[in-house]
């Protein structure tokens, strides 16, 4: 046996980092769930009183250095450990929390399927996973979206987390491996990819044609296709059938969040010609440290390290919880503001005013990374004085017409519906035709583009809207 020092340089991921960007992309009512749930499980968290002013509960944060110093500190020893987590105390918040526990359930009657994340990250916690993957598990699948794509690259990713692009990637395939299969996936082809070798297919014929011709397959006929591959026109039908039983949508269907209620994250009020935008906390428990213990830090204690480790873990999550709503609601007032601030218009004037705004533009404005701002758009919504809108409906690609001026992406939306809606039902136009009308009235984008817009419309290609003449 050889015995050698050996130094090398290893990056971890800070638990404050994960809890600041798993709360950021919290609607309201799961994150007041959260708050509700910590304050019951952690003894040094409580709740102000409503005439309380918030000033005392930052004034109450003095302290806390104190308790997290060196075991050995002759400061820590001056706590009385035993009145601040004695029997008396330990068996009244035990009855405490068993009796917010039973009235959250009694209160809070489920109504909702299970959602998709809750789905993987229930699967998530059978895997042997280290503390530190598993926290990255959470975060990738907090950047999968309902359909079961992922939002953000991988490269994206171990940009936010400061972590190595393998270590990312690697929790990627991890995470693919779960149900539903094709979840996960960063496009169309991988996810039907996954799809197939999850069926034990991965040298099939169907798995040849999904890796090759997975763009095209609207543009050629099985014939084509067969051609190129060499193969008899039977066998490219019996590929063509395996792949049509495959989901483009992994996650459709299984979990719907319909029924969810839509409460805004954030207001925007007028107030003469300005704005202000301000955090729709009204409702959430308002949390401060537990300031009992600056009374007993001039105290003898005979408490066992056990119960100082418990009370120096308790404090480093409170400190923790506390920092990262803070650093929420700055994170997302100040990219409601900007977005107020590019849409003025949209907001003084009403939706047919809305600019093209990719999210890019709000990440320079407020010096964010682009998955932050994402994070911040995804699922919540805001209170306007046009009414309440999801975030991410003030994102929206440009497009420039033959005048120079830019319209939005929804505008050219708006207006292939229309004409879609005006053509013949015995001779639907198609997406060729669509493109045509839309140049000759000056809007410039690609063939391709008109297709993926009416796609986004749900409509139906022309020879399925075709309708026979009375």
């Amino acid at each position: 046996m050889k015995l050698g020092l050996q130094l090398r340089l290893k990056q971890t991921l800070a638990p404050q980092m994960i809890q600041s960007l798993k709360m950021l992309q919290m609607p309201l009512l799961k994150l007041e769930q959260t708050l509700r749930h910590e304050l019951s499980i952690n003894p040094l968290l409580e709740e102000l009183d409503p005439g309380e002013n918030e000033e005392t509960a930052d004034s109450d944060q003095e302290a806390e250095p104190e308790i997290l110093k060196n075991e050995e500190s002759p400061e820590e020893e001056k706590v009385d450990w035993e009145t601040f987590l004695g029997d008396d105390y330990e068996d009244d918040y035990k009855y405490r929390s068993t009796q917010e526990k039973s009235e959250e359930e009694f209160e809070r009657t489920p109504v909702l399927q299970k959602s998709l994340a809750d789905h993987l990250l229930e699967q998530l916690t059978f895997l042997k996973l280290s503390a530190e993957d598993h926290l990255i598990g959470e975060y990738i699948i907090g950047n999968i979206s309902s359909r079961g794509y992922l939002v953000c690259s991988a490269e994206e990713m171990a940009q936010e987390l400061k972590l190595p692009l393998d270590k990312i990637q690697k929790m990627i395939k991890t995470i693919q491996t779960l149900d539903p299969a094709g979840v996960g996936a960063c496009d169309l082809r991988e996810s039907l990819l996954i799809q197939l070798r999850e069926k034990g297919q991965e040298d099939s014929l169907a798995y040849r044609i999904v890796d090759k011709y997975i763009n095209v397959l609207d543009k050629k006929s099985i014939l084509q296709i067969s051609r190129s591959l060499g193969v008899p026109f039977e066998k490219a039908q019996q590929a063509m059938d395996v792949i049509k039983t495959l989901s483009p949508t992994p996650a459709h269907g299984r979990f719907d969040n319909s029924a969810a209620p839509v409460v805004p994250d954030m207001v925007v009020d007028q107030v003469g010609d300005s704005f202000v935008v301000y955090h729709n906390d009204r409702n959430f428990p308002r949390l401060r440290i537990n300031p009992n213990y600056r009374q007993l830090l001039r105290k003898g204690t005979k408490a066992g390290q056990d119960t100082k480790k418990y009370v120096r873990e308790k404090l480093e999550q409170a400190r923790w919880l506390l920092n990262s709503i803070n650093q929420r609601r700055t994170t997302m007032v100040r990219v409601i503001e900007a977005i107020v601030e590019e849409q003025k218009d949209f907001f003084d004037r009403g939706p047919a005013f809305l600019k093209p705004l990719i999210m890019e533009d709000i990440a320079n404005k407020v010096n964010m990374n682009v998955a932050t701002i994402s994070r911040v758009a995804n699922g919540k919504y805001v209170q306007t004085p046009q009414g309440v809108y999801e975030i991410k409906y003030f994102f929206n690609a440009g497009i420039v017409n033959d005048s120079g001026d830019e319209m939005s992406k929804r505008h050219v939306k708006t207006r292939i519906e229309d004409i879609i809606k005006s053509e013949k039902p015995e001779k639907p136009l198609s997406d060729q035709e669509i493109f045509q009308i839309l140049q000759q009235e000056g809007i410039k984008l690609a063939r391709r583009t008109v297709t993926k817009y009416r796609e986004e419309l749900k409509i139906l290609p022309a020879r399925f809207r075709k309708r026979m003449a009375n």
